[in-house]
């Protein structure tokens, strides 16, 4: 598979920081987002840690005899380790968390996601828009089991409620899962920063324009900030060249 990728994580129009953070691998074998939680500087910790974290295993094990699907999990449960051994070591940072989203195509297998937490992957595949996650949130819940709409969802006070994410130590489940992509597929992963601001419709619409990848993550970005920008926006696009 030979993909072209771009990524930025701007800090919006509200925070002075960002907790955000992403690593996209310079031969694009892997790609993650992370939106830290927990204070000024537990949130930045918490991402950062996750991120290096993750990073660091995959590469270590890239070439191991563990499956896509194994190698996900396993980098996952590291970062929550690293994270839950900082809590420890900095009590000012007990609070700390973050959610994360990452992506792995290795030789010979599938893609595969692995996510915890309410950043999320879209697949733009002919027009059409799909979220492949399913947010690990209070309010994602209750929209499955139908207990509220999607126009209650946008502006529900718990929408932010996670219900699972890195830095816990009753973190029981990662979510991983392969990926079917073709050729002229794009993927977006992205915090919340861009989710909140946006709508599913607003991000298919800058994800049509056939422009450089660049200049689309960057529209996104714009977009989410004049929509507001109430949170840090964290935007990575790989696309399948045709």
């Amino acid at each position: 598979m030979k993909l072209k990728f771009t990524g930025f994580s701007d800090p919006g129009l509200i925070r002075s920081n960002n907790q955000d953070a992403f690593y996209i691998d310079p031969e694009g074998r892997f790609f993650i987002v992370a939106d830290g939680m927990g204070g000024h500087a537990g949130g930045e910790e918490a991402s950062r840690i996750a991120s290096m974290q993750i990073q660091k295993y995959l590469i270590s094990n890239w070439d191991s005899s563990k499956s896509s699907d194994e190698l996900l999990q396993s980098a996952l449960w590291e970062a929550n380790e690293a994270i839950l051994k900082d809590q420890q070591e900095h009590s000012e940072r007990a609070d700390m968390g973050t959610t994360v989203v990452t992506v792995v195509f290795r030789p010979g297998e599938s893609p595969y996601v692995a996510h915890i937490g309410d950043s999320r992957l879209y697949r733009f595949r002919s027009s059409l828009l799909e979220l492949i996650t399913e947010d690990h949130t209070w309010v994602a819940r209750a929209l499955k089991m139908g207990d509220i709409t999607i126009e209650e969802a946008r502006n529900h006070p718990f929408r932010h409620v996670l219900s699972r994410c890195l830095g816990r130590d009753d973190l029981h489940e990662v979510d991983v899962q392969p990926l079917d992509i073709k050729s002229g597929d794009r993927l977006l992963l992205c915090s919340d920063g861009l989710t909140e601001e946006l709508a599913d419709e607003h991000i298919a619409y800058y994800l049509q324009e056939s422009t450089a990848l660049e200049k689309t993550a960057l529209s996104l970005i714009e977009g989410a900030k004049e929509q507001g920008g109430h949170d840090n926006i964290t935007v990575v696009i790989a696309e399948l060249e045709e």
